[in-house]
Order: C-alpha cells, then structure tokens, then sequence
C-alpha cells in the first residue's frame, strides 16, 4: 500500500475525516495536491469560474462579499464547493489571514471523493446546510 502524504494524515485531526480508513485517504491524497498561501492570498475570487475545492488543513481565512468580512474559516473548512456542485461562479472572495496549508481538488476529483469517501459527502452536506441556515438567520433578522 503506498504511503499517506503528511498533509492528508493531518485530515485524521479533522472531523469527519477522523473516521477515514487509510484506504479512503489515501483515496483523497491521489486526487488532491498540497496547497501553501500566505497572508493576503486568494484562494477563491467573488464571480470567477469555479475550477477547484480547497480544504484548509491549518490556518485562517477571510470570506468577504463586496469587500465586508461574512465569515472565518480555519481547518476542516472549506471553500469552492458551492460552485463546483452547482457549476456556478464564486458568491465570495476568500483570502488568507495567515500561513495556510490546504488540499485542493478540480471539479472531477472532487467528485469522485464525493462518490468514493461517504463521510466527506455527508460532512459537506452538513456544511452547506450549516451555512444556508446561516444565511436564512441573516435574511430575517436584518432591518
């Protein structure tokens, strides 16, 4: 069996991919490539084509829409999903705040982890509904 890249075996500290099988990380490490960013860099334009999901391993970054900070993500959080699923463009700017390491996917390796990887599918889906009820708060508390 081939060997796990460091930067998937930090996923093992991220839930759900603490549940993982070595076969299923393995899985992800042969679709994905490590990611570096430093502070200030974008990881996902408002409006631009999305091409690829990026998974924070370590770090934080920033989510703005014309140019107001909505949310902060750090590890086991992701960005870009949201377009590749519905072929649409980026609805946020993400950048970095500090050193971030990540695992990016393109559309079609993300959905085979999809397919492949039940408990990635089911953390995304978590995911998306977490940040739609997020919104839905957003829409009936404003003035």
């Amino acid at each position: 069996m081939s060997s796990i890249p460091a930067t998937i075996l930090q996923l093992r500290d991220v839930a759900p991919f603490s549940s993982c099988s070595d076969t299923e990380l393995i899985f992800i490490g042969n679709r994905t490539y490590d990611l570096s960013a430093r502070p200030g860099d974008t990881l996902a334009r408002h409006g631009s084509d999305g091409r690829e999901w990026v998974l924070i391993v370590s770090g934080t970054a920033s989510v703005t829409i014309d140019g107001v900070i909505v949310a902060r993500l750090g590890p086991g959080e992701s960005v870009g999903e949201m377009a590749l699923i519905d072929r649409g463009v980026r609805t946020a700017t993400v950048l970095a705040e500090t050193e971030i390491t990540a695992v990016v996917a393109s559309r079609s390796e993300f959905e085979q982890i999809l397919h492949e990887v039940p408990a990635v599918m089911f953390w995304l889906l978590a995911t998306v509904v977490r940040r739609l009820r997020a919104a839905n708060d957003l829409l009936w508390t404003a003035p």
